[in-house]
């Protein structure tokens, strides 16, 4: 609680601009009235504080704190302050002239005085503040000692900016801007000179003896952030750059903090910005439930959830050290949520019955699943087991317990599934379709492609290769996947729920595909080496299950926009209820029996365009080269 000396001290400060203020508003009626009424032959007496006067100080003073002036600080003075004052100036004499006119009828009082009014008294109120801003950027300029000198790529806005928030941390020197702008050569932006072009940075970063590059340019696409990063690179000096206002807003970084280039910065897609609005429209107020809630993208679901607006949150994990560490996070970072963790396998009737509880969530995330492609190729059980039979049992307990939307996040290798995990993903789809009943529990499924850094994911293992000092394993020259950042992925599957329609299936327009060999290879530079020299890269083969390229849409699926122009809705294709219904008994049969050909042979049956890699023509192949059973001894 405050005291009195903390109020005071908060007060004292608008007090004494206030004061200042209505002072200027004096001095500038005052000396207005005396300039025009000098020139007279016989001047006019003019009292300081006459009735007039105490009405054109009350008038004005009234319209300043209407108009919220005193609530900016002097500190930040700049031309939107500017604005605002000449505002208040306009509706101050508007106040004052009203209030004149019923007191004396504007006897004696100038009509170029009062024409100029405005303009004068924003003069007199706007130089201070601008002049004190002055005095403190200018005090912002001296550098604690030893502060690292700083080249900044860039010279807009950006620019400006970061130079503005280095200069206030105190730690760091900025020495001048690179640009390829004609019309910026030889200028200079807070006081600091633009020195040359962007190709330029090599020779200029050893003549101003830079330190540290920062890039700072937003608008860059990949290829010229490619271009820039490389250039950087042959400099031999440490590069930055600045954070995303997307990052920014989602707290990932702080206004002014640096960040190293990441691998997303390089691969060609812009981040796909969703329609915040209408997600906490939908989430706003909601319980949710999310299963696999410990993992890669059910940790960010959560968050993202708990940011946007979401009122209870139950985090079902079977990790009990997942589990307790997204728990805490959302309690620390969350305090006004209700976060209930639940320690338990999704696929467990009784625990999801006990998850749901007696206050069912307005939405499930279905996020628990196996993904890891080679594992899954030898782990047939625990792929239908986890992946198909636990989402089964998931969505039909969601049913039941009359849940409003049922999420289940699926992947494009779903999409003619050549492999376990996609063949497992694409009969779970199936089983949510086969539920689907018009009265009750929206089922809505979202495809996306690989998610960056997840775990278990191609960039995690290509970082750990390169701190080992390589080599980095490339499966394929020629292979190609879609990326996305798992922030960008859970933001797709809250969008696809606030839009989602009964049974509908949503994927993301991803651009191009990412070259994996490029992807090793930059990754490999960022990290400060050179691809080949430094740091090998292997190519080993495709692994059990993989393909050179996945596909995002299937040709029997009609796809069309949505209200957000980077996500399509596909018509799902038509299922049988009945044979959806005798493919999960014949799995349930298989993972009582660990019988994997039975496995086999009705995942097969069941996904008919599941076609797995190396298989004939003829599909006769065994779905998967599983060991033989050992028949029992006697």
């Amino acid at each position: 609680m405050s005291t009195w000396k903390d109020r005071l001290k908060y007060r004292l400060p608008r007090l004494a601009v206030a004061t200042h203020d209505l002072a200027m508003v004096w001095v500038c009626w005052q000396g207005l009235h005396y300039l025009r009424y000098a020139l007279q032959p016989t001047p006019l007496d003019l009292d300081p504080f006459s009735p007039t006067v105490l009405i054109v100080m009350l008038a004005q003073g009234l319209v300043f704190w209407k108009v919220g002036l005193y609530r900016g600080l002097w500190r930040f003075a700049s031309v939107p302050d500017l604005l605002n004052i000449f505002k208040a100036s306009l509706l101050g004499l508007l106040g004052l002239v009203i209030g004149l006119f019923f007191y004396s009828r504007l006897d004696l009082v100038s009509r170029a005085a009062l024409l100029l009014y405005p303009f004068v008294l924003t003069l007199l109120l706007g130089i201070p503040r601008l002049l004190f801003r002055a005095w403190k950027d200018q005090r912002m300029l001296r550098t604690d000692e030893g502060a690292e000198r700083v080249l900044i790529l860039g010279a807009g806005q950006a620019g400006e900016a970061l130079v503005r928030d280095l200069r206030r941390t105190g730690r760091y020197d900025p020495v001048g801007f690179l640009d390829d702008a004609t019309a910026l050569r030889g200028a200079r932006l807070q006081g600091l000179p633009v020195l040359g072009r962007i190709d330029d940075v090599a020779r200029i970063a050893r003549e101003t003896a830079a330190q540290l590059l920062v890039i700072a340019i937003p608008s860059l696409d990949a290829a010229g952030m490619r271009r820039v990063v490389g250039l950087c690179e042959d400099s031999g000096v440490p590069f930055r750059t600045v954070p995303r206002l997307d990052d920014i807003l989602e707290g990932r970084f702080l206004p002014g903090q640096l960040k190293e280039v990441a691998i997303e910065d390089l691969l060609g897609r812009q981040p796909v910005t969703p329609d915040w609005k209408a997600i906490r429209a939908w989430l706003g107020g909601r319980a949710v439930l999310v299963t696999g809630a410990g993992g890669s993208i059910g940790a960010e679901l959560c968050r993202q959830c708990a940011r946007h607006g979401a009122r209870r949150i139950v985090l079902l994990e079977i990790d009990e050290l997942a589990l307790l560490t997204v728990h805490a996070g959302l309690r620390r970072d969350f305090p006004d949520i209700a976060c209930v963790p639940v320690l338990g396998d999704c696929g467990d009737p009784a625990t999801i019955r006990h998850a749901l509880g007696a206050e069912p969530p307005d939405a499930v995330f279905h996020a628990a699943a196996y993904k890891q492609v080679p594992l899954l190729q030898q782990q047939l059980r625990e792929a239908v087991r986890n992946n198909v039979l636990a989402s089964e049992v998931v969505a039909r307990a969601s049913r039941a317990a009359g849940v409003g939307t049922f999420v289940l996040i699926s992947t494009d290798k779903a999409v003619d599934p050549v492999n376990v995990l996609g063949a497992t993903k694409r009969l779970a789809e199936m089983v949510c379709q086969a539920l689907v009943d018009a009265r009750s529990t929206r089922f809505v499924t979202v495809r996306f492609g690989n998610v960056l850094d997840s775990a278990g994911s191609v960039v995690p293992l290509f970082r750990e290769q390169i701190r080992r000092g390589g080599p980095v394993t490339v499966t394929d020259p020629e292979v190609t996947r879609y990326f996305m950042t798992i922030p960008e992925a859970c933001q797709l599957i809250l969008q696809a729920a606030a839009i989602g329609a009964q049974q509908a299936i949503y994927t993301l327009d991803m651009g191009e595909p990412v070259s994996i060999r490029m992807l090793a290879e930059q990754m490999i530079r960022l990290a400060g080496k050179q691809p080949g020299r430094d740091i090998a890269i292997e190519y080993t083969g495709l692994r059990p299950g993989e393909k050179l390229h996945e596909t995002l849409f299937h040709s029997d699926e009609r796809y069309s926009p949505t209200q957000h122009p980077k996500i399509l809705q596909a018509t799902a294709r038509s299922v049988s209820p009945e044979r959806v219904e005798q493919a999960l008994e014949a799995l349930r049969q298989g993972v009582r029996d660990y019988d994997l050909e039975q496995l086999a042979a009705a995942l097969r049956s069941a996904v008919p365009d599941f076609v797995p890699v190396g298989d004939d023509a003829g599909g006769a192949a065994t779905v998967l080269a599983f060991p033989a059973r050992r028949a029992r001894q006697p």
